[in-house]
């Protein structure tokens, strides 16, 4: 990783801490931003990196653990949460959904860095993971009317002939279209095919039935 590829936002109302943890995360090459409300956090451009939310619970405009609420339906950064005033409700809250650490002051510079860490590491993972899901989505918007409705027929496994009947055309002009279907979606197999239907959650509603027409 390089400097420039990932990053780390600080929201806490603690000038002495901010400037600290940006003094720590510069000493080991990471970019950080601070902010001193959930309200600046929140109305700031921020760079499109994978990224750290260091964020304090005790806020001066709202509470961390609201904030982590709020903001829970939208893709932002993972959060690690640090606090003077920790208890076990609050850090089984904000561990329930879904922080990366819930960090009691004092706390060593070992013990933020290796949560900072993880936290990119898994953001820079659902980055990937939302990329992946936008390209299939992408190829299944360019499948044609009837290649969608053989999508989900095939990945039942239903036979050709099955598939076919269900479509009422025949099982020479069923293959072209699974064929164009696997071609479309990159499907190496039909296993990958069956895993990217998942991804989409394309709705099966047939079952493979032996001896079918």
């Amino acid at each position: 990783m390089t400097i420039d590829d990932h990053i780390v936002f600080i929201v806490d109302d603690d000038e002495r801490i901010r400037e600290a943890l940006g003094d720590l995360l510069e000493s080991h090459g990471i970019r950080a931003i601070a902010f001193g409300s959930a309200g600046d956090y929140v109305r700031a451009d921020k760079p499109d990196f994978p990224a750290c939310l260091i964020l304090d619970v005790e806020l001066p405009d709202i509470n961390g653990l609201d904030l982590q609420r709020q903001i829970a339906e939208g893709d932002h950064p993972p959060i690690v949460f640090i606090t003077g005033h920790g208890d076990i409700p609050s850090s089984v809250r904000a561990i329930k959904h879904g922080a990366v650490d819930f960090l009691t002051k004092p706390f060593s510079d070992a013990d933020l860095m290796a949560a900072i860490h993880a936290a990119i590491a898994q953001d820079r993972q659902k980055r990937s993971e939302r990329a992946e899901l936008g390209m299939l989505r992408q190829r299944y918007l360019e499948l044609t009317p009837r290649e969608r409705e053989v999508l989900p027929l095939v990945v039942s496994g239903l036979l050709n002939k099955q598939a076919a009947a269900e479509l009422r055309i025949s099982e020479v002009t069923l293959q072209i279209h699974r064929r164009n279907v696997m071609q479309k979606m990159a499907a190496a197999s039909l296993a990958d095919l069956v895993r990217i239907a998942e991804r989409l959650e394309i709705p099966i509603t047939h079952s493979r039935r032996v001896g079918g027409s």
